[in-house]
């Protein structure tokens, strides 16, 4: 798998852990779900992601959108 497979699945499970938490737990994390997407609109315009980082050292390959 490369790095931005990895980086776009690992977004998609955080959105649905934070909607499974807001729903379960608490109103509150409906801002960890307003941060992920501003991180990944920011992303789209910097093509710069911290999780690209995180998990480019943890060893994926790269792709074409983190290079």
């Amino acid at each position: 798998m490369n790095l931005d497979l990895a980086v776009f699945r690992f977004a998609a499970f955080m959105v649905l852990l934070s909607a499974a938490l807001t729903y379960f737990v608490s109103p509150y994390f409906v801002l960890l779900t307003a941060f992920i997407g501003l991180n990944m609109l920011q992303s789209s315009f910097t093509k710069f992601c911290p999780a690209a980082s995180i998990l480019r050292k943890l060893g994926f390959r790269g792709g074409c959108v983190f290079c």
